[in-house]
């Protein structure tokens, strides 16, 4: 996977990709302070790109921007048709973009609020998010040792650059410990999220899901909560703890990168036959074939290009 393309839009132009470059001394790079957004385009049956909910991915950009209380001159209209343009002057017919908020050179420090606000948007290629295989044959997960955190520690439902390191710890841990992603607790010990994705427990036909008091609020998990209203799946939104995925009959991850992704383990512990279940699979294929304009009743979440 490379990041490249030939151009990235820039404070309201496109630059060529070498020349999108920004000063040592960003505000963000020192403190964390941003926001983003990771949003997919698929190729449509027509062959040209189509945004996968840009409106509600746009409008969480705009609603971070304003919960770190800043103002933007673009307006959504205006960010859609970036992205847009983005894939169009890429001739990418799908890709992942990037919309980011950043704050450029001048004051340091915490209190600092005079420094101008950068807004970008690259796009690239990129696959399956924990690989193709894995959208099959599911993951192995482990239970982090590190705390998503507390609501009131910070914004949850912002998507902020500074909050990822949270997740980058325990992916990390995970990995090195033989993992392909970590699940975090919130600190009361319930279930919380993935380091970027939202999770799901299914057990004797009934999906249940962490609400959305201390995670993101995801646009996938959205997605997914809708195909299984219906496709008639009853679906609960409720606090529970790790040892449900211990006993679920099947499990899964979903999320803008990772797509929809089963979960095979947990701890070393089996999630039920070990192998993708019937309701995973049955969402899944849905929820690929709808991005991809071929479920017509899903279509209107896609912005063509």
């Amino acid at each position: 996977m490379t990041v490249r393309s030939e151009m990235i839009w820039f404070d309201g132009k496109f630059v060529p990709f070498d020349d999108a470059k920004v000063h040592v001394l960003s505000h963000t790079l020192h403190y964390g302070l941003g926001v983003f957004e990771g949003i997919r385009a698929y190729t449509q049956p027509d062959g040209k790109a189509g945004i996968w909910r840009a409106e509600a991915h746009l409008r969480r950009f705009l609603d971070s921007l304003k919960m770190m209380r800043w103002a933007t001159p673009w307006s959504l209209e205006e960010l859609t048709e970036a992205c847009l343009e983005t894939l169009r002057i890429n001739n990418f017919d799908s890709a992942y973009l990037r919309p980011l908020a950043f704050l450029g050179a001048g004051q340091m420090g915490l209190g600092a609020r005079g420094n101008t606000l950068h807004v970008v948007i690259a796009a690239w290629h990129w696959g399956a998010y924990l690989g193709e295989d894995a959208l099959r044959d599911g993951v192995r997960l482990q239970t982090s040792s590190f705390t998503r955190h507390h609501p009131n520690a910070a914004l949850q439902r912002a998507k902020v650059v500074g909050h990822y390191v949270n997740s980058i710890l325990a992916r990390y841990e995970a990995n090195e410990n033989g993992f392909d992603e970590a699940l975090l607790l919130d600190g009361h010990g319930m279930v919380a999220e993935g380091t970027g994705e939202n999770v799901f427990v299914v057990r004797d036909g009934l999906i249940k899901t962490p609400p959305t008091a201390n995670i993101l609020p995801g646009i996938t998990r959205e997605a997914v909560i809708d195909i299984a209203q219906h496709e008639g799946i009853p679906l609960q939104e409720t606090p529970f703890g790790r040892d449900a995925f211990y006993a679920a009959d099947e499990a899964f991850m979903c999320g803008t990168a990772a797509e929809l992704t089963p979960i095979r383990e947990l701890d070393r512990r089996q999630v039920g036959t070990g192998v993708r279940g019937p309701i995973t699979e049955r969402i899944q294929k849905l929820y690929m074939d709808g991005v991809r304009g071929r479920v017509p009743w899903l279509e209107e979440g896609i912005t063509k290009a």
